[in-house]
This record gives structure tokens, C-alpha cells and sequence, in this order.
């Protein structure tokens, strides 16, 4: 079964940087489109950003564009999400989302990164 695996969530200052990876296993990574959704308390799961099976193409929340990087390597079976300029709404817990077009989406437990002084 496909396996996805978080981390790199912590505390950190508002301004500050963090970098959440996703290690994937039990699947063929470079076939899979591969996401980072975030889940705020009290608040939906929402898309935060994206990037095709190449690594192509990549697309972002409006909330955090130009703030936020995601990347894969393919070789490592990981996809990340560096995160600069953190703001305390960007406290949410952080999920991994692999999918191919046809198939069901698979998702990690999630990693708590929490903004705060």
C-alpha cells in the first residue's frame, strides 16, 4: 500500500522558515502527482499547492504564493514544501497527498507546523 510520511513541522517565529518533507514508499513516485494540503483547526482541508508527476508544472494557493516552494526528487522519493515569511494563519497541520489521474488519492497523517512568538 502506498505509504506517505511527514515531517519536518515545529514551531516557528512569525518571518520565519520551515521545510516539511514527504517520503513516499510502496508506490512508483514518479507517476504520481504530488500535493501539500493544510488543515487549520475549526477550518477545511485546504490545497496549499501542487506539482505534476515531472515536476513540470506547479500551482499554489493564492494565501501562499510567492511565500511558499514545493518541490520533488524523484530519485528520493520525497516531495517538500519550503515555507518562508510564516504567518501565523499558516499554523495548521500539513498533509501529503499523492495521486495519479485514475486512481483514489493517498494521504500522510500529517505534520503540526504552528507560527507563533
Amino acid at each position: 500500500q502506498v505509504q506517505l510520511v511527514e515531517s519536518g513541522g515545529g514551531l516557528v517565529q512569525p518571518g520565519g522558515s520551515l521545510r516539511l518533507s514527504c517520503a513516499a514508499s510502496r508506490l512508483t513516485f514518479s507517476s504520481y502527482a504530488m500535493s501539500w494540503y493544510r488543515q487549520a483547526p475549526g477550518k477545511e482541508r485546504e490545497l496549499v499547492a501542487a506539482i505534476t508527476s515531472t515536476g513540470g508544472t506547479t500551482n499554489y494557493a493564492d494565501s501562499v504564493k510567492g511565500r511558499f516552494t514545493i518541490s520533488r526528487d524523484n530519485a528520493k522519493n520525497t516531495v517538500y514544501l519550503q515555507m518562508n515569511s510564516l504567518k501565523p494563519e499558516d499554523t495548521a497541520v500539513y498533509y501529503c497527498n499523492a495521486k495519479r489521474s485514475w486512481d483514489i488519492p493517498y494521504w500522510g497523517k500529517g505534520t503540526l507546523v504552528t507560527v507563533s512568538s
